[in-house]
């Protein structure tokens, strides 16, 4: 099939374009960096120069594609994952994923595509007892920072599932770790580590959703087959703070992470950093295993 990718050289982007091609798709990689468009090109993809935020630009070039399937991966995320990073590029990456990705879906509309995939959060799920499925809401009562950008994700989701003139699917990301992601081993979250600069908040009872990058490219191949519809993508083992981070400094070659006192945290830290290490919830991916057969990895540095 035809298959056009908006992110197509994000940390997703790449390994999503090697996993289309290696199913044997035509794949066209959405970019506006000349260097960039020679990635894609060595990959065996298709490059598009485009403006997303330039709508005759964006529907002049849909209707040249002619596209079958549009994969939305778009971002605009800082080289660092901290929520104070976070907070500085929400207003960026907000407009590429409403406005770029509204301008997407519509030329996708008009031009007769098929199916819509867009990236959507598999972390940011309100409170509760038990997994997180794909009904549960999202953390909407948060921070306020998390509530927002919680709002932004059911507004794209809301924008894409309730379309009529396409199938749509929405598919809900864990933590990104594994080659060219802020959780791997030369990553900056374990150069956060090493420096002392992460530390276990209270209990550390934040559980968080981890899917390695490379199942995550695969689900979005899978995605192109699947029912229409909402879907974690995540691995097997939601995980307390408390229990991963002092994993993953071993694994990344790190002191142990330091104990913060909640207390102490709320005087030194922003919300959003106690809110991620203290009231995250698990997700169940269970919908994804049965719809279509999802089975992730098992963690390269938790055992």
């Amino acid at each position: 099939m035809r298959i056009l990718v908006a992110g197509a050289t994000g940390a997703i982007g790449q390994p999503l374009i090697d996993s289309l091609i290696f199913d044997g798709h035509e794949v066209f990689g959405l970019t506006r960096s000349d260097e960039r468009a020679e990635v894609l090109a060595a990959k065996g993809a298709k490059a598009v120069r485009i403006d997303l935020l330039n709508k005759e630009d964006v529907f002049s070039r849909t209707a040249e594609i002619k596209p079958e399937i549009v994969v939305d991966m778009l971002t605009s995320l800082p080289k660092e994952y901290t929520p104070e990073a976070m907070e500085k590029a929400a207003v960026k990456d907000a407009k590429i994923r409403r406005e770029g990705g509204g301008n997407l879906q519509e030329a996708a509309e008009k031009n007769g595509v098929r199916r819509y995939v867009v990236q959507s959060c598999g972390f940011w799920y309100a409170p509760g007892v038990g997994l997180a499925d794909e009904n549960t809401p999202f953390a909407f009562d948060a921070t306020p920072s998390i509530a927002a950008r919680s709002r932004i994700y059911a507004e794209i989701e809301r924008r894409v599932l309730q379309s009529d003139k396409i199938e749509g699917v929405a598919l809900r990301f864990g933590f990104f770790y594994g080659p060219g992601t802020w959780f791997h081993i030369d990553g900056d979250e374990a150069k956060r580590v090493k420096e002392k600069k992460f530390p276990i908040i209270g209990e550390g009872d934040g559980v968080w959703n981890f899917i390695h990058i490379k199942d995550a490219a695969k689900s979005v191949s899978q995605a192109v087959y699947c029912s229409p519809g909402a879907y974690n993508i995540v691995n097997n083992r939601p995980v307390q703070l408390r229990e991963w981070l002092p994993a993953f400094a071993r694994y990344v070659g790190a002191p142990p992470p330091p104990y913060v006192s909640l207390e102490e945290a709320e005087k030194t830290l922003s919300p959003d950093t106690i809110y991620y290490a203290t009231k995250l919830r698990g997700v169940s991916n269970n919908k994804a295993k049965r719809e279509f057969n999802f089975e992730p990895r098992s963690f390269d540095w938790l055992l």
